[in-house]
């Protein structure tokens, strides 16, 4: 069985210190990147030179979410630079497919996130070129938003299809994800839980990772704690 993975996301930390940032949250699976660009969504936040800095700055591989228009020009980029995973919206392109082979080849792992208005049914077909899904359980754009519990049925769907061997994927969920919240969550099939106030607005923001992944296993039917 795998283990839960935790991925503070630095939307919730301090922009000033990101590199001590990274390191409060040592041992966390992934570190959560969103990327805004003004324009797919209201807010802007930061962009390539910051990751290509950050991965200077920590061994955490980077999850970047890019919240953009045109991941087909923006996205490889990211992975060229060393990105883990690079995700972007399935509402910002007409071609998903083409965009996730160009982030592959680049090197990374390619993501597809929807937003929680967005069905997930039309891009079942499609889930086998990617590596992640990202179920996102807030509107994108922002942070400290509350949890929305009804986008978990996509997770359910996904997880049956990943269970029964029809997909390989991980299974991301984004957005009010915290210890009220993880184990909902945990239940309906999520393998990856992007966290951000619920970990860097904690005195202790490691301590913050290891209780948010001990919580998902305790509620997880197919995820455990390594031994």
């Amino acid at each position: 069985m795998a283990h839960p993975m935790i991925a503070p996301s630095i939307l919730s930390a301090d922009f000033a210190r990101l590199a001590d940032e990274a390191a409060a949250v040592a041992g966390s699976d992934w570190l959560h990147v969103d990327v805004m660009d003004a324009h797919f969504v209201p807010n802007l936040t930061l962009g390539l030179p910051v990751v290509e800095s950050l991965l200077k700055a920590t061994d955490i591989p980077l999850d970047c979410h890019l919240m953009i228009e045109n991941p087909g020009r923006w996205a490889p980029p990211y992975a060229e630079a060393g990105a883990h995973n690079v995700t972007f919206h399935a509402e910002a392109t007409d071609d998903p497919v083409a965009v996730a082979r160009d982030i592959r080849a680049a090197g990374a792992k390619a993501g597809l996130s929807v937003k929680p208005g967005t069905p997930i049914e039309p891009y079942l077909e499609i889930l086998k070129e990617f590596d992640t899904l990202l179920v996102m359980s807030v509107e994108p754009g922002f942070g400290g938003q509350s949890f929305m519990p009804d986008v978990l049925g996509k997770a359910r769907a996904v997880r049956k299809l990943v269970d029964s061997g029809e997909l390989t994927l991980i299974v991301e969920i984004d957005g009010g994800i915290n210890a009220d919240t993880v184990e909902a969550a945990a239940e309906a099939g999520v393998d990856c839980f992007v966290a951000g106030s619920a970990v860097y607005g904690a005195a202790d923001p490691g301590e913050a990772v290891r209780k948010l992944r001990a919580q998902a296993a305790s509620a997880s039917p197919h995820l455990t704690l390594a031994v």
